[in-house]
């Protein structure tokens, strides 16, 4: 292996590094001391040292990578698609089957310890093409993959390491927090700089030991220097140009093969420079051979021309002999291909794993928790209502009903604050989470165990501050069951309508969509709630039997009275029982607490259906 120590700053390349360990700094530390001695000679062949280091208990599994006339297509909406390339304007039509042809057979290959760069203009394929080779994009895609001469399966993702263009993380975390936490195996705050937060992306994903490592963009947000040090170990590049292959061997021959086509910098260029020139058909300082300068000057579409020609000479010249060599030819060895279909072990239990996202997801959010605003907010209206109904009382039906409608009102803002704060929590974390879970850094099922907890905190603290307010000033029973079974019961309330929240945002991902329908399921419940409406049509009943807010608002008042309470004595027919006031009409005060049991039925119930539902939407989302 050629190790090539470049002074140019590779602005638009993708990277692809297959690393033994650490990625692209720091992946020396896992190759022989033999490499290491001899980093500055000409031809290194590490491939039987990277083989033969495995089963090692700290090596990662080596993996041979072929991809042999990847092609991918995605449904074109329009009939004609006008897309800018750097200064270059290129027409693209549509298949007649209405699909845009994004890579056009594209071939390469590399194996450990190997470093490969994908090069070429903007939208010319190399994302497509990495994330195609992560297993991030599986629909309309054809041609040859394997891992170890094996396909794709599940148990090649947590081998995989990928850092995305946009540097995905939470800006909630310093950048020790966040990669403590990766070892585990934005845009609304400010954060660490565009070239900090590159680097710690990077460090991310290369903590887990990836035996492949994809990076998109490597060197965007860096700085010479830093870009120099990142791809110092340049071997392999693939040039792409509108899809189609135009180069693929080692870096160091790209100059010498486009020499011997007689294509030619006129002035002192950046090879880098030259590379995408030609990608894009951008030859005004190049020299060409007298064949193409004839085709040149009788066509029209000039740049389409240069492209197409390299296009022919890497099918005729380079394409048969990489497929010849690496696809045909050279095999992964029979262990790496049994190794490579069994799924790696998870680093952590489940307990662990639980212990320290919990931890990290209580820092990333504890100022949400802790927020002024929000206390303020809680304590000032607990004394409005305080005032509003101070030492209220029952002794008529008019002041019984105030009361009554206080119940329900504070059903109402518990139910709306713990609704919306949680219906947002995983459309916001989308990113992220799906992120982590393409490389299965953590078990999904630690992910929301500790997501629901951690916001349960906020769900508990605020309403049991409420309600302390709330409960003396308004004048509720003074007694001490009566007293604990309300905040309990509000508490209840509360708990039930996160989970509603949390399955409302997880079945859609969207913050659009996800307060559109929250707004809607909270209109529903208030209205079937058992205030407003009491005698509900019976062909319309069957809706109140859905709303938590219906059985939290029957049970508050189960608890804070009681069927043979008397009130009303001053009136002509003397004392009656609250039974008997139409506030109570469908309620049974004697009735038992089965809606306690509905309740923790259904915040049990929305939580397993927003684990279902994140399950299969994480599973299908693609960065």
């Amino acid at each position: 292996m050629e190790i090539k120590r470049s002074t140019e700053e590779l602005e638009d390349n993708h990277v692809m590094q297959i690393s033994g360990s650490n990625g692209i700094v720091h992946n020396m530390e896992f190759m022989s001391q033999a490499y290491l001695r001899n980093q500055y000679s000409s031809e290194i062949d590490i491939h039987e040292e990277f083989v033969s280091s495995y089963p090692h208990e700290d090596a990662p599994l080596p993996i041979f990578l072929k991809f042999e006339d990847v092609e991918y297509k995605v449904r074109n909406i329009q009939a004609s698609l006008k897309t800018m390339v750097s200064k270059v304007v290129i027409h693209t039509n549509p298949d007649p089957d209405g699909y845009k042809h994004i890579l056009k057979g594209i071939t390469g290959s590399t194996g450990p310890g190997e470093i490969l760069a994908l090069m070429g203009p903007s939208g010319s394929g190399k994302t497509t093409l990495l994330k195609i080779m992560g297993g991030r994009l599986t629909d309309n895609v054809k041609g040859k993959l394997t891992y170890n001469d094996i396909p794709y399966s599940p148990s090649v993702k947590r081998r995989i390491g990928f850092v995305t263009q946009d540097d995905v993380l939470l800006p909630q975390l310093t950048v020790e927090e966040t990669l403590a936490f990766a070892a585990v195996g934005g845009g609304f705050v400010k954060g660490i700089s565009g070239g900090e937060r590159k680097r710690t992306s990077i460090a991310y994903e290369i903590l887990v030991d990836p035996s492949l490592l994809l990076l998109d963009e490597p060197t965007s947000g860096l700085d010479s220097t830093s870009a120099t040090k990142l791809l110092h170990i340049l071997q392999g590049l693939l040039l792409i140009s509108e899809g189609h292959p135009a180069y693929y061997g080692k870096a160091r021959e790209a100059m010498e093969y486009f020499s011997s086509l007689r294509i030619l910098p006129e002035i002192a260029m950046n090879p880098a420079e030259f590379l995408l020139d030609l990608a894009t058909g951008q030859v005004s300082d190049i020299s060409l051979p007298e064949e193409l300068l004839a085709t040149k000057t009788t066509q029209p579409d000039s740049e389409n021309v240069i492209v197409k020609y390299l296009q022919l000479r890497y099918k005729t010249d380079l394409e048969p002999k990489e497929k010849e060599e690496n696809h045909r030819n050279r095999k992964a060895p029979e262990h790496l291909q049994i190794a490579i279909q069994v799924k790696k072990d998870w680093t952590l239990s489940w307990w662990d794993q639980f212990m320290i996202i919990f931890r990290r997801t209580f820092r990333e959010r504890r100022r949400d928790y802790f927020d002024m605003l929000r206390l303020v907010q809680s304590l000032g209206v607990a004394v409005v209502l305080g005032l509003l109904w101070w030492k209220s009382k029952t002794d008529t039906e008019a002041h019984l009903r105030d009361q009554v409608g206080l119940m329900f009102y504070i059903c109402i803002f518990w139910t709306s604050s713990s609704l919306f704060g949680a219906v947002y929590v995983f459309p916001f974390e989308k990113i992220y989470l799906v992120k982590e879970r393409k490389a299965d850094m953590y078990r999904l099922s630690v992910y929301y165990v500790c997501s629901t907890l951690c916001d349960m905190v906020a769900h508990v603290l605020y309403p049991t501050f409420f309600m302390i307010i709330v409960y003396f000033m308004a004048g509720f029973s003074r007694t001490v069951p009566c007293f604990v079974f309300t905040v309990l019961t509000i508490l209840l309330i509360a708990i039930t309508s996160q989970g509603a929240g949390e399955f409302l945002g997880a079945s859609v991902l969207s913050i659009k969509r996800a307060g559109m329908i929250a707004s809607l399921v909270l209109m529903m419940f208030l209205l079937t709630g058992g205030y407003y409406v009491q005698h509900i049509p019976k062909f319309m009943q069957w809706l109140k039997y859905l709303s938590f807010m219906h059985y939290g608002f029957r049970l508050l008042l189960k608890v804070q009275y009681s069927a043979d309470q008397v009130f009303d004595c001053a009136s002509k027919g003397g004392c009656r029982t609250l039974q008997s006031s139409s506030s109570f009409d469908t309620v049974n005060l004697n009735g038992g607490l089965e809606e306690l049991w509905v309740l923790l039925a259904m915040a049990f119930g929305y939580r397993l259906c927003t684990y279902v539902c994140l399950r299969k939407k994480i599973s299908i989302c693609h960065l």
